[in-house]
């Protein structure tokens, strides 16, 4: 495996010693624009969807527009390697590979000046706010993405787990949907010598967790799939002397198709407020971090697969990720596929503590997009 430049190395420990979480990448932003106008990219969209950037390389002819991309967000985890790089933000990094996602199609916008495409455009796309499932509606909202709306659209993600190297790449389901559902049931306190007096929601959210859990059980990933995992909860205030009289319930809804997310989420609203009128709570339910199942389209995951074989990239089977992907909501505008590049068997998992980005994946995955934009573009 070619080891990637130098510069390029520089670059993802840069981002990684100082991550930004979602809606606040604005220093990353700064960072990646100078980058690519460093390279030499003759248009840079900044300040879209929030703090998402955009590079546009366009070719002598007219053609179809090809977008990558690659995410700007950290995560709020406090990072525990000891690496030279690690992050000097406290309770904050870039647990989850984003850093090097952007060094790859920084890399890629490098080369693309020295090898610009015969025709059509190639949109870099470093997008806000991913982590939390707001950053690609923001993006495509924006007025501007009217523009450089994508007609083919590709991104890849690492995979701690899989062969260092090897890439996963399905046709058709390729992430679920999932939603996060806040509860909040209000009742009335008293005092703890008095419950009878009291409103509390601790039979509801009791009678909550099993119920819903009941809802999602997990299971083959198939068109059935359906996951609810409780998230949070909390009840009354930190006193020995007060019944309760208001909780909370917080729950992730995951399925593998957007039709089967609407289904379940009216069979969890269903459920709480059963449990709500039976206890006499008043019942407020909010959702969060919504995302949209994400699917390889197969004309897509033809040419990226073909892109793939030409750069001596092994493939392996897998099957659908249960985690979600905020990358599938520009399948609603675009031919769209992402891969995943295993980044070694032993990893330390996304999200971990200690995570960090393997740097040999930069090279492979910038030859990896060259290719595809090169089959589709010239």
């Amino acid at each position: 495996m070619t080891a990637a430049p130098t510069d390029l190395v520089a670059l993802r420990q840069r981002l990684h010693r100082q991550p930004e979480i979602s809606g606040q990448e604005a220093a990353t932003a700064a960072l990646i624009a100078g980058v690519l106008t460093g390279a030499g990219v003759p248009q840079v969209l900044t300040g879209l969807g929030g703090h998402g950037v955009a590079g546009i390389v366009t070719g002598a002819a007219p053609g179809p527009t090809v977008m990558i991309r690659a995410e700007l967000d950290a995560l709020p985890i406090a990072e525990t390697g000891q690496m030279p790089w690690r992050s000097e933000v406290a309770g904050k990094g870039h647990l989850c590979g984003h850093d090097g996602h952007m060094t790859i199609v920084a890399g890629l916008a490098a080369r693309l000046m020295r090898q610009p495409p015969a025709r059509g455009r190639v949109v870099l796309l470093f997008q806000p706010a991913e982590e939390d499932g707001s950053g690609a509606a923001a993006v495509m909202a924006d007025p501007r993405f009217a523009a450089i709306s994508p007609d083919h659209a590709f991104s890849l993600h690492n995979l701690p787990g899989l062969p260092l190297g090897v890439a996963v790449l399905e046709e058709g389901a390729a992430n679920c949907a999932s939603v996060g559902m806040r509860m909040r049931f209000l009742g009335r306190t008293s005092h703890a010598a008095e419950p009878d007096k009291a409103l509390s929601p601790a039979r509801a959210l009791a009678a909550l967790i099993p119920a819903l859990e009941a809802l999602g059980p997990g299971g083959a990933l198939d068109a059935d799939f359906r996951l609810v995992t409780l998230t949070h909860m909390r009840m009354g205030v930190p006193a020995f002397g007060i019944t309760p009289g208001e909780g909370e319930l917080w729950a992730t809804l995951r399925c593998l198709t957007d039709d089967r997310m609407a289904a379940l989420k009216q069979a969890a609203v269903t459920t709480a407020r059963t449990a709500a009128e039976a206890a006499g709570l008043g019942l407020e339910i909010t959702w969060h971090d919504d995302f949209a199942a994400s699917r390889n389209d197969p004309e897509a995951t033809a040419h990226l697969r073909a892109a793939l074989a030409a750069e001596g990239i092994a493939r392996i089977p897998g099957e659908p990720m249960r985690a979600s992907e905020d990358f599938g909501r520009f399948g609603a505008v675009a031919r769209s596929a992402m891969f995943w590049f295993g980044a070694g068997e032993d990893h330390p998992p996304l999200h971990a503590p200690d995570y960090d980005f393997p740097d040999a994946l930069i090279e492979p995955g910038i030859r990896a997009f060259a290719r595809v934009i090169h089959d589709l573009l010239g």
